[in-house]
C-alpha cells in the first residue's frame, strides 16, 4: 500500500526541512559528546527522511506493535542518525535532553543503537553487516508469521540502511545470499553508497561491483542520486512491489551539507568543530539554535507517528475480530506451552528406566522430537550438517522461496549468516530458533553469538562433535580452547551434558530461559545412563550436582562435565576397589547456573576434600572450581587425528590418569 507523504501537507515544511533537522541534531550532538559520527546522518538524511515520511509504518507510542514496520540501522555508527528521527517522532525515551546527553554514561544515546536500551532499536548494531544478517532473519520471520496467520494480520517490511563497511564485510555475502535464495521480498536495503571508508576513499580496499554482487544473489537493484527525495521515492515504491528483495544504492555525499568537508572521511568518526558547524548552518539554511527544531517541522515529523498511530489501533480492530487472536497472541508471546515440560519429564523418566545409551547429539535429537511434536514455537536448522548435528525431527517440513509455512531451515554453509539470522528470527518474535554445527566452527558464528548474548535473546545453539571425541576428522575439527571462549562471554547459558537425561534436561532448561541464548554442546560418541533413578526435579538446573556420594567422608572430589563424567565415574570405583580412597562425582553440565546458587549449595556440592577436574579441552576456567592446588586432566595442544578412543589415550584422559592425581592429592590413600 503506498502511504501518502506527511510532510508538504503540514504548514508547507518540505522533506528538505525535515532532513535538515536530522543534519543538524545530529552534528549538534556529536559536537557537544566531543565524540561520534556525524557523516553518516546527514549523508543519509534525505533518504532516511523520504523512508520515514513516506513509507514506513510504526507509532513511537507502542514501539513494539508486532506488525509494525522493522528499521535496522546496520550503519550503527551513524546512531545519531536514528536518535534524531526517534526524538523528531516523540518516542518517550529521547526527549532533547537525551540527544544533548550523546554517547554519555546512563543515557538512552548509546555510542551505537543497542536493543532493550532504547525504544524502537529493534537490534544492536555497530560491527558492520550484523544488522544486515539480522534483518535477513526479521524478514524470514515476517515470511512465516505472515503464511500462518495471513496478511491482515502480518504486512509489514523490514528497511535497512547499511554502508560500505556493512557490505565489505564477510556475513555480508552469507546474508544476501540466503535473502536471494528465499526470495525475502519484504526485506528492502539502503545502501548509503557514499565511497568513503575511514582510511580515505573505498577504492583504497575495494573495487567490488556491488551492484552486480547483489543481482548474482536474486536480488533487485536500482541506483538512485540519494540526494534526489523524488527519485528515492520512486525507488522505495518500486521495491516494495518487488517479489524478491532489494537493494537500493543511494549514492550520497558523507557530510552533506557541510561546505568544507562533504565528501571527506574526516566528517566520518569526528566533531565537524565550531567554524564548520557554523558554515553548515548557513549552507543548509538552518537558522536555529543548537538543538532547537521550529515547531512546524517538528509537527510534520509528529504526523508521520500519528498516521503510524492510527495505522496501529486499525490493525488491533483487524486482530480482536480474527479467529486466529487468541493464537496469534500466544505465539507472539513466546511463552512455551506447560506440554513441552510434562512430556520431556516422562521422556527422562522412560530413557532412566531404560538406561539408554546415546551420543548427546543422538539425544538431543530424542528431546526434539518430544519439542517439536509439542509446540509450534520451535523453528530449526543447520549449517550444513542437518544429519550430523541431528537437528531435524520428524515433521518439519523445510522452509522453501515458495512455502514459508515449514520450521526448518536450511542455512547452508554459513555458520555467521546462520547466527545472525536466528537473532533476526528471535527479535522478530513468535518463535524459538535453533541452529547446528560443529562446536569448533562456533569461530565463524562468534560476532551474532555474542550478540545474542547482548541483546539477551532467547536463540539455541546445537554445538555438535564437541571433543577429540569426534575422532578421525582431526584437530582442525576438534574444539579445545572453545569452551573457555564461550564460558567467558557474559550472558550465555553453555551445556556440556552428560547423559540423554542432562541434554533433555538441558533443552527444557533453554526453552524456559528467555533472556539468553543457550550453547548445547554435544558429544558425537555414544553416552551411558548416569543417573541410577528418575527424578521429577531438573538436576541440571542447579548448574551442578553431585552425581555420587560416597559412604563417610570425601577423600577427593571429581568435577567434569559431558563425555567424560563417565570417565570420572569410572575412576571414582577404581578408587575406592583399589586403593580405598572415597571420591564423590560431581557432574557440571552448566557452569553459569551453578554461579547463580548460593554460596551453601557450592560448598555443599564442591565440598571440602581436593579436588580433580577432568574435561577434553582446556583449563582455563577450572581453577575457579578445583582451587590453587587442585588437578586437571585434560587438553594442553590440539588434537590429532586417529579413532577417539585412542585419541583419549593418547593425550592422558583416561580413568588411570585421574586415580593418578586422586592418590597424589589424597597423600596416598587410606589402609
Amino acid at each position: 500500500m503506498n502511504i501518502q507523504a506527511t510532510a508538504d501537507l503540514t504548514s508547507g515544511v518540505g522533506e528538505r526541512d525535515m532532513a535538515n533537522a536530522i543534519r543538524a541534531l545530529a552534528m549538534d550532538a556529536v559536537q557537544k559528546a566531543k565524540s561520534g559520527h556525524p557523516g553518516m546522518p546527514m549523508g543519509m538524511a534525505d533518504v532516511a527522511t523520504v523512508l520515514f515520511n513516506r513509507f514506513i509504518k510504526l507509532d513511537p507510542s507502542k514501539s513494539d506493535w508486532p506488525d509494525r514496520d522493522r528499521f535496522v540501522l546496520s550503519a550503527g555508527h551513524g546512531s545519531m542518525l536514528q536518535y534524531a528521527i526517534h526524538h523528531l517522532l516523540g518516542y518517550e525515551d529521547m526527549p532533547i535532553e537525551q540527544l544533548q546527553q550523546f554517547r554519555q554514561l546512563g543515557s538512552h544515546t548509546a555510542g551505537h543503537p543497542e536493543y532493550g536500551h532504547t525504544l524502537g532499536v529493534e537490534t544492536t548494531t555497530g560491527p558492520l553487516g550484523q544488522g544486515l544478517a539480522t534483518a535477513v532473519g526479521m524478514a524470514i520471520g515476517e515470511r512465516m508469521m505472515a503464511s500462518r496467520f495471513g496478511t491482515r494480520l502480518v504486512d509489514h517490511f523490514t528497511y535497512v540502511i547499511a554502508g560500505d563497511g556493512c557490505l565489505q564485510e564477510g556475513i555480508s555475502h552469507e546474508a544476501i545470499d540466503l535473502a536471494g535464495h528465499l526470495k525475502l521480498s519484504r526485506l528492502i536495503v539502503l545502501w548509503d553508497d557514499n565511497h568513503i571508508s575511514i582510511d580515505g576513499p573505498t577504492s583504497l580496499s575495494t573495487s567490488m561491483n556491488q551492484q552486480a554482487r547483489f543481482k548474482a544473489a536474486g536480488w533487485d537493484v536500482q541506483s538512485v542520486d540519494g540526494h534526489d527525495m523524488s527519485a528515492v521515492g520512486e525507488a522505495i515504491e518500486k521495491a516494495r512491489k518487488s517479489r524478491k528483495p532489494s537493494l537500493i544504492a543511494c549514492r550520497t555525499l558523507i557530510g552533506k551539507g557541510a561546505p568544507n568537508m562533504q565528501g571527506s572521511e574526516k566528517t566520518h568518526g569526528a566533531p565537524l568543530g565550531d567554524d564548520e558547524i557554523a558554515a553548515t548552518r548557513a549552507n543548509i539554511g538552518w537558522a536555529h539554535e543548537p538543538f532547537v527544531v521550529p515547531d512546524d517541522i517538528a509537527a510534520a515529523w509528529r504526523a508521520i507517528a500519528a498516521r503510524g498511530k492510527e495505522s496501529r489501533m486499525a490493525w488491533e480492530e483487524r486482530l480482536a475480530a480474527s479467529a486466529r487472536q487468541k493464537s496469534f497472541l500466544a505465539t507472539i508471546s513466546g511463552e512455551v506451552p506447560a506440554r513441552v515440560k510434562r512430556d520431556l519429564a516422562a521422556f527422562r523418566k522412560t530413557h532412566v528406566e531404560q538406561a539408554t545409551k546415546v551420543a548427546s547429539r543422538k539425544a538431543s535429537e530424542m528431546a526434539l522430537g518430544v519439542i517439536n511434536a509439542a509446540t509450534n514455537l520451535t523453528v530449526g536448522g543447520s549449517a550444513d550438517l542437518t544429519h550430523s548435528n541431528l537437528t531435524i525431527t520428524k515433521g518439519l517440513d523445510p522452509i522453501t522461496p515458495a512455502n514459508f509455512k515449514g520450521r526448518y531451515i536450511h542455512y547452508g554453509i554459513r555458520e555467521h549468516g546462520m547466527a545472525a539470522a536466528m537473532n533476526g528470527i528471535a527479535l522478530h518474535g513468535g518463535f524459538v530458533p535453533y541452529g547446528g554445527t560443529f562446536l569448533v566452527f562456533s569461530d565463524y558464528a562468534r560476532g551474532a553469538m555474542r550478540l545474542s548474548a547482548l541483546m539477551g535473546q532467547r536463540v539455541i545453539y546445537v554445538m555438535t562433535h564437541d571433543s577429540i571425541g569426534l575422532g578421525e576428522d582431526g584437530p582442525t575439527h576438534q574444539p579445545v580452547e572453545h569452551l573457555a571462549m564461550l564460558r567467558a562471554t557474559p550472558n550465555i547459558n553453555l551445556f556440556r551434558p552428560a547423559d540423554i537425561i542432562e541434554t533433555a534436561e538441558a533443552w527444557e532448561l533453554a526453552l524456559e530461559t528467555a533472556d539468553r541464548p543457550t550453547v548445547l554442546v554435544l558429544s558425537r560418541q555414544g553416552l551411558p545412563m548416569l543417573r541410577s533413578a528418575h527424578s521429577k526435579d531438573n538436576r541440571s538446573a542447579r548448574g551442578a550436582y553431585v552425581l555420587h556420594e560416597p559412604e563417610g567422608r570425601r577423600d577427593v572430589t571429581i568435577l567434569s562435565t559431558g563425555s567424560e563424567v563417565e570417565i570420572a565415574k569410572a575412576a571414582a570405583d577404581r578408587l575406592l576397589a583399589e586403593k580405598n580412597i572415597s571420591a564423590a562425582v560431581v557432574s557440571m553440565p552448566c557452569w553459569e547456573l551453578f554461579e547463580a546458587q548460593d554460596e551453601a549449595y557450592r560448598r555443599d556440592v564442591l565440598g571440602t576434600a581436593p579436588r580433580i577436574a577432568i574435561e577434553a579441552a582446556a583449563r582455563l576456567g577450572w581453577d575457579r572450581w578445583i582451587g590453587e592446588d587442585g588437578a586437571f586432566v585434560g587438553m594442553t595442544s590440539f588434537g590429532a587425528s586417529a579413532p577417539a578412543g585412542d585419541l583419549f589415550k593418547h593425550f592422558g584422559i583416561t580413568a588411570d590418569a585421574v586415580v593418578e592425581e586422586a592418590v597424589r592429592l589424597a597423600g596416598g590413600g587410606r589402609a
